[in-house]
């Protein structure tokens, strides 16, 4: 990534799953788009474009961000997770485990922002009833499961993360 001075763009420097990131963006650039084109992360999915359907998710300094609503230039000198963070040496985090094995995905879209929607629930609220999984993960759109897979894979990543 070049960082040399050029007008109009800003050097931005984040740390991105445990790593540095430093790259020259526009004011105007919008999160998704700097973790996709300058990261070269594309776990991040951009759906709406409006912060409605939940597929840009992201964590920014442990808070859930919708990443096509943040302006890059916004984060910068804050950690961010994103879904590529979310398995340590190979191994699916409890989150992503409990999604494949209760079938919480169909075509994968909206996944990465319902993993790390989970995550940050889970991390809050270890054995959250159904009614405070749907409110939280409320921000969340799916349009091929019908949820009942998700809301199966919630209740399971709760009790995989509590052992």
């Amino acid at each position: 990534m070049s960082t040399k001075p050029v007008e109009g763009l800003q050097a931005i420097s984040v740390t991105v799953n445990g790593e540095d990131y430093t790259a020259l963006a526009e004011p105007r650039m919008l999160l998704s788009d700097f973790l996709r084109h300058e990261c070269g992360l594309t776990g991040t999915h951009v759906g709406c474009e409006q912060g409605v359907c939940g597929a840009c998710t992201v964590r920014v300094d442990g808070a859930i961000v919708r990443s096509c609503l943040t302006f890059a230039i916004s984060v910068a000198g804050s950690k961010i997770d994103t879904v590529e963070g979310m398995a340590k040496a190979n191994e699916l985090h409890p989150v992503q485990a409990a999604f494949q094995e209760e079938h919480g995905l169909q075509c994968g879209f909206c996944t990465p922002g319902f993993l790390l929607t989970v995550q940050d629930l889970l991390e809050k609220i270890p054995s959250p009833t159904d009614q405070e999984i749907r409110e939280h993960l409320s921000g969340n759109v799916c349009r091929c499961t019908g949820y009942q897979g998700i809301m199966a894979a919630v209740r399971s990543a709760a009790q995989k993360m509590q052992t």
